[in-house]
């Protein structure tokens, strides 16, 4: 027998030439820092978050830019040349007129006090009117018992125009200021209630079946998966209530106030300052602009996982 040729790969190639082992040099490779090796595992660079940031908000602001400026710009031609088509111009001030009077009113106390009272009121009102109207709800739309003794009741004043309630909520209350309150949270308190009950009665029933196999409790289910769940249209009802609530406090505030941006738009008008009564009309606008946005943020901040919320809402 003849011995078998064996073939050593490190030195020799198949034809059993020896071969030069190729010159391979590789350059060292410099070692991160700590931070450097931080910043490749996360998010990326606040710079980079910030233009990304930029890059989606801007298209958005433009528009905004855009909308507010046509609408400056139909107001200062209306009141130069006093249009009068059915729609009288001819006493209205202008955009130049009011700015002038805003900034004398900057260094007014009276008129950062009339701001700071109406706010207080709202967040007053419009906060009572979320605890309660949240929880009756919750319990309306989870219970029949509660659906049969509360809402009946609910229906009956639902249709009330808040304003009518000046006169009782007067005669209810020991002062001016506890009225409005009250005149605030009637107003608020019926969008947020039916759109709860609205989103407890849209819970999927799956999960609540669910949940009691899992040996969830009625508080445990109330909080854990119906809450939750409802949760979109809660926060419907709450942008539609802080609207609501605007309209009845300053319909309350002109009539029984003597405080808050309502009665001095009132006032404005009662002494002939037209000015005024615009720059009252823009401050309410401000203000109830800031609390909607504050509820929507809080909103994205509750609820994270919706969709629009994912990828920048629709185009």
């Amino acid at each position: 027998m003849h011995p078998v040729p064996t073939l050593d790969y490190d030195s020799a190639t198949p034809n059993g030439v020896a071969a030069e082992p190729p010159n391979l040099t590789l350059a060292p490779v410099p070692a991160l820092k700590p931070e450097q090796a931080a910043a490749t595992t996360h998010a990326p660079r606040p710079v980079q978050r910030l233009t990304a940031w930029l890059h989606g908000i801007l298209p958005d602001m433009l528009m905004v830019a855009i909308s507010l400026s046509l609408f400056v710009a139909f107001w200062y031609f209306a009141t130069k040349y006093r249009w009068d088509f059915y729609i009288r111009f001819t006493n209205i001030p202008s955009p130049g007129e009011v700015l002038a009077n805003v900034t004398q009113l900057m260094h007014s106390d009276r008129f950062y006090s009339n701001m700071w009272i109406s706010l207080r009121r709202i967040l007053l009102g419009f906060g009572i009117a979320t605890g309660f109207g949240v929880a009756f709800g919750l319990l309306i739309g989870q219970y029949r018992i509660m659906r049969g003794l509360l809402l009946p009741v609910f229906e009956v004043l639902r249709p009330i125009p808040a304003i009518a309630w000046v006169p009782m909520s007067i005669m209810l209350w020991p002062s001016n200021e506890t009225s409005i309150v009250f005149i605030t949270f009637l107003g608020s308190f019926f969008p947020i209630l039916l759109n709860t009950i609205y989103g407890v009665n849209s819970v999927d029933p799956v999960l609540l079946r669910a949940g009691r196999c899992l040996g969830a409790k009625e508080p445990a289910l109330l909080r854990q998966v119906i809450l939750p769940a409802a949760l979109p249209h809660i926060f419907t009802g709450l942008a539609i209530g802080m609207g609501v609530a605007w309209v009845s406090l300053i319909a309350a505030e002109m009539i029984s106030g003597q405080f808050g941006v309502g009665y001095f738009t009132w006032e404005a008008y009662s002494l002939i300052q037209y000015s005024d009564i615009a720059i009252g009309m823009i401050v309410i606008g401000v203000l109830g602009l800031a609390c909607s946005g504050g509820i929507r943020l809080l909103g994205n901040l509750l609820m994270p996982w919706l969709p629009a919320h994912a990828n920048g809402g629709r185009k």
